[in-house]
Parts: C-alpha cells; sequence; structure tokens
C-alpha cells in the first residue's frame, strides 16, 4: 500500500512538473517576449534603416572620434574561411567570457600595461572600466567617469567643443536597476550613434 502511494506521488509530481516546464513556463515566455518586442529580440539598434549592433554586446571602436568601450577578450566579427586562423583564439566567435588569467599571469599583466600605455599615450586617464574587462567580455557599457575621461580626446579629434558632446553622456547614461542594483552606467554604441549625428554649433 505504502509503495503504492509513492508512486502516485511521484507521477503527480511529475505531471505537475511537466506542466509548468513545458507549458506554463514556455506559454509565460512568450507572453513576456509578445509584451517586450525590442528586447525578446536582441535589443536591436538600427540607424538609419540599418542594424547597426545590439545594445547589450559591446563593439570595439577604435577611431579618436568615437568613445571606446572596455577592453575585451572575445571577437565577434565575421571572418572569411580565407581569414580564419584557427590558432588565432581572437577570432573565435559564439563564445563569452574573460580570458581566466590569473592576477599574475604575465599576458594578462602586458595587456594591461598596453591598455594603460596607450590611454596615456592618446590624453585619456584610465579607469578600472577602460583597462579591464568585464567578467563577459561583451559589456557595452563604460562609467560615466571612464567617458569623460576620454571627453577632450573625442572633442579634439572632432573639432568640437567639449561643452557640445558633454551633454550625450548624461543623455546616454543609464540609471541603476530598478534604482537599487548595479551602477550608473554609459552605453558606447548609442553614445557614439549620437556623436554621429550631432552638427557643429
Amino acid at each position: 500500500m505504502l509503495f503504492l502511494r509513492e508512486i502516485t506521488t511521484a507521477i503527480r509530481a511529475t505531471l505537475v512538473l511537466w506542466v509548468l516546464t513545458t507549458v506554463l513556463y514556455p506559454v509565460l515566455m512568450l507572453g513576456i517576449g509578445a509584451i517586450f518586442p525590442y528586447q525578446a529580440n536582441g535589443s536591436i539598434i538600427v540607424s538609419q534603416g540599418k542594424v547597426v549592433g545590439s545594445a547589450l554586446i559591446g563593439q570595439n571602436f577604435t577611431a579618436d572620434k568615437y568613445f571606446w568601450g572596455r577592453p575585451s577578450t572575445t571577437n565577434y566579427s565575421s571572418f572569411t574561411d580565407k581569414e580564419k586562423d584557427p590558432k588565432n583564439i581572437g577570432q573565435t566567435t559564439g563564445v563569452s567570457g574573460a580570458s581566466n588569467y590569473a592576477p599574475s599571469n604575465p599576458d594578462l599583466l602586458k595587456r594591461v600595461s598596453d591598455t594603460i600605455g596607450n590611454l596615456k599615450k592618446a590624453g585619456v586617464t584610465p579607469t578600472a572600466d577602460l583597462v579591464y574587462t568585464s567578467g563577459s567580455s561583451l559589456d557595452p557599457h563604460i562609467t560615466p567617469e571612464g567617458a569623460k575621461a576620454q571627453l577632450d580626446r573625442v572633442a579634439k579629434a572632432r573639432s568640437l567643443p567639449a561643452a557640445q558632446i558633454e551633454p550625450l553622456i548624461a543623455k546616454n547614461t543609464e540609471a541603476r536597476f530598478l534604482g537599487i542594483f548595479g551602477e550608473p552606467a554609459v552605453n558606447v554604441l548609442k553614445l557614439n550613434l549620437d556623436l554621429d549625428v550631432l552638427k557643429p554649433i
């Protein structure tokens, strides 16, 4: 009798979990996706009718006329079969994550040292977010301080007064999630898109 009761309980639990995970949860996710289509489709940013990126994935800006994002160990660029080098991990696509180097790793120390040197050479005061990668290596944000540190460089490259560009930093600064989680952060892609449509005063 006890065995039969245990079997019945196990079957009921299995059916309840099956309904929850294969019916209710997918329906809930579809409903949320229908309510928030922008987020459900990858937060894709379109500029002048062309897809230019996602608000959730950082891009590698290198020109002086743009604000630079965080360093990354991930390269999401496309490569032709001739360009692909299986020994070049920098070409790896579809994989996110940090390098997992220990703080004492010579390769990490060299990369950090080179990054700091390049920032100083460009006239940018190094901030932590401009020197170190994020855990995912995909972070599309920098701190407001990291953006302001680059302001003079960008203004000079665009022959614009820094005072005209600075409001764009505030405009593209996202507040803490729900007002308590995380820190204010600047979306670099959105900031650079606004820069491209900025007209001299």
